[in-house]
């Protein structure tokens, strides 16, 4: 990585439905679908879906700090998510859909605890924030069938879509 590049993972449901609204915007140098956050090392998706390695789908995206900021990425990332939903997001249920920021230095968990603490402040909510904020952990990149997915297979992209994600996100950040 040169000096203008830095990486965020982040973990909210399918990472099929993760990479589209990093991926096109300006800054973002690669969005890659992945697991991380387990105990098995270079698990299949088979592994991660049985629930036995600990790992959650995320993706790990790489960008250019000078034209986007870690700090917009995190509030894009909310914007994916409902952080009141511990076991999992929208049709994705279960611990490998479990919403959480991975920080992979001081610098982004003060700003990760600061926009979760906006959030919570904001009243958007009723219930409590229950993203989590943990330590970056080893990733490991899924298949390459999983990659770019939205891209790929846009109407299965659609279905999962369709799983409520959408209608979550015009009831509640498209105010």
């Amino acid at each position: 990585m040169s000096d203008k590049e830095e990486t965020a993972i982040f973990a909210g449901g399918c990472f099929w439905c993760m990479v589209q609204p990093f991926d096109q915007m300006p800054g973002i140098i690669s969005v890659v679908s992945g697991y991380t956050g387990g105990h098995v090392p270079n698990p299949t998706y088979e592994q991660v879906a049985s629930g036995t390695t600990g790992h959650t789908e995320a993706v790990k995206i790489t960008f250019d700090p000078s034209i986007i900021s870690y700090k917009k990425l995190v509030e894009i990332y909310w914007h994916q998510t409902d952080p009141t939903d511990a076991m999992g997001q929208f049709q994705d249920r279960g611990d490998s859909y479990r919403p959480v920021i991975y920080v992979n230095s001081p610098e982004q968990r003060k700003i990760a605890e600061e926009s979760k603490k906006e959030l919570e402040n904001s009243g958007e909510f009723d219930e409590p924030i229950v993203t989590k904020i943990e330590d970056a952990q080893p990733f490991y990149p899924a298949e390459d069938y999983h990659q770019d997915f939205y891209k790929k297979n846009p109407l299965r992209y659609a279905i999962e879509e369709s799983g409520g994600r959408k209608k979550f996100i015009n009831d509640h950040w498209k105010k």
